[in-house]
């Protein structure tokens, strides 16, 4: 049997939502409950895929997929296998856009002879890379699917996906919802998805099951998704730049958010913060070529918010500022140990509760919609005629505006300090941050020197001031503890020393 000729969607556009609330009949029945599937006949597949790369990823390093796929329909007849490869796309939202084509073939044996029409033969021309490959994780999940027909003509294909990525002996769930527009525009799996989400709790997914297998395969513990420099160039207009800086920084919030729905790495909850303030720096940044009465609001995500932060002081001060000052309060005394070992365990207990507290944030419906609607704003912030109308009158290049908008932030940083510090310290260290995250998003565009100095100035009063909030801040939590009167006094004199210190002793020891 010889492979048909690859079907070739070139430009498969799906949005993909992970779904925090757990449990696949009570999912089901909910979506299956909604207006917009209630009356729509639901296909149940068994999945099971094999993804392949060579020894040294060739495909991932180049964003591609190659995966066998066996599907099952309820077990009810012989199963048969799908040959896919995708191209391209960008991950750095939960929008994604690519190159697809796929084939039937004969069993689980790659076959060459279908990718002849296909963008690989530019890829793997000599058919080396193709001999290379090997399997290095599998997919295995449920899929029940809707298809959603409009009377103008647009077509979606609802699916919801349950199961196990599956990497040797390591595996992490599935559990998402993935909409796929058959026909239509875009902006249509946003309208659907929203009114999935008055219903179900959904979170933005950015990173495709590929993209997750490759992250189970790596052996670096640590769970969480750090940031990226975004791509950009002098050639590019400003709105263009806005969209893709914001969308970075947007999906590295999200992309975190997604992590500790089933991990408790502290680094997750870090760098959420981290993305998040960096989102909001960057809204700041490129306010002038954005239309403020069509961002939508973000009252929906304050207690998830209030949950990160509380959660990001609790690990701080259990991971790191107590650890640093335990030599110096202990000095040889049980009794003082013992004081430290009840607050360590005390500290842990809150972080588990606050960590329960943040996954029931994500559970309600008003956070997934008000984070889809941030997805779709940020799609849709180039190239439309309205953005393009808000930036018209910013007529200079965008590399000026990057040197504009970081120098007017470095003055008012400058002139802060100058004030009475103690007065000063919250706002500095707040134009501080948005001063670092500003000239990181923008570094290809700025001056060398001019880049590195605002940078510097930056980092030093970050790391300055933000370790003398760190100790204040665990004083706080120990005093809310019920920490003994005796470590008490000890923080509190450690806090009074540190508001007196100078600029280089400024620090707790290592």
């Amino acid at each position: 049997m010889k492979p048909n000729k690859p079907a070739a969607r070139f430009k498969e556009t799906e949005l993909k939502l992970a779904l925090p609330n757990s449990g696949a009949s009570r999912l089901f029945e909910c979506l299956a409950k909604t207006s917009t599937l209630a009356k729509r006949a639901a296909v149940h597949l068994n999945l099971h895929n094999i993804y392949f790369d060579s020894p040294a990823q060739h495909l991932r390093q180049a964003r591609i997929a190659l995966r066998l796929r066996r599907v099952d329909s309820d077990g009810k007849q012989e199963g048969h296998w799908l040959q896919t490869l995708k191209m391209g796309g960008q991950s750095d939202s939960a929008l994604s856009q690519r190159g697809e084509w796929e084939v039937p073939v004969p069993g689980p044996q790659l076959s060459l002879q279908a990718l002849q029409d296909t963008p690989w033969t530019e890829f793997d021309p000599s058919g080396e890379i193709f001999r290379s490959l090997n399997p290095c994780f599998t997919t295995r999940f449920k899929r029940v699917s809707w298809v959603v027909s409009r009377r103008d003509g647009t077509k979606i294909e609802v699916s919801l996906d349950l199961g196990d990525i599956v990497v040797g002996t390591k595996s992490t769930p599935i559990c998402e919802l993935e909409l796929e527009l058959l026909a239509g525009q875009p902006d249509a799996l946003f309208g659907t998805a929203h009114t999935l989400s008055q219903s179900l709790a959904v979170l933005p997914l950015n990173a495709s099951k590929s993209e997750r297998g490759y992250t189970l395969a790596q052996d670096d513990p640590v769970q969480a998704t750090f940031a990226r420099p975004p791509l950009l160039n002098a050639d590019m207009n400003i709105n263009a730049a806005a969209q893709k800086v914001l969308r970075e920084m947007f999906g590295h919030f999200t992309a975190n958010l997604y992590r500790l729905l089933t991990t408790n790495e502290p680094e997750a909850v870090h760098q959420a913060r981290i993305g998040w303030r960096r989102f909001k720096s960057s809204m700041r940044l490129f306010k002038p070529a954005l239309i403020p009465q069509t961002r939508p609001f973000l009252k929906d995500l304050q207690d998830v918010l209030l949950h990160l932060g509380e959660l990001r002081n609790i690990n701080v001060a259990r991971f790191d500022t107590l650890p640093a000052l335990a030599d110096l309060y202990i000095a040889g005394n049980g009794r003082r140990a013992k004081h430290l070992r009840t607050m360590s365990q005390a500290l842990e207990h809150a972080a588990q509760m606050e960590l329960a507290d943040l996954r029931a944030a994500l559970q309600a419906p008003a956070v997934g919609t008000c984070l889809l609607l941030m997805t779709q704003w940020l799609e849709n912030l180039s190239g439309s005629p309205q953005t393009d109308k808000a930036a018209m009158h910013l007529t200079e290049s965008l590399a000026s505006f990057a040197k504009r908008r970081t120098g007017r932030l470095h003055q008012q940083l400058q002139h802060i300090c100058q004030l009475d510090e103690a007065d000063n310290a919250h706002q500095i260290r707040l134009l501080a941050k948005r001063l670092r995250y500003n000239v990181e998003s923008l570094r290809p565009l700025l001056p060398k020197k001019l880049g590195l100095a605002e940078h510097q100035l930056a980092l030093q009063l970050q790391a300055r001031l933000g370790a003398q909030r760190d100790v204040a801040q665990a004083l706080h939590l120990l005093t809310q503890l019920g920490a003994a009167p005796e470590l008490l006094a000890f923080m509190q004199g450690y806090c009074l020393g540190y508001s007196h210190a100078s600029p280089a002793s400024a620090a707790p020891p290592k």
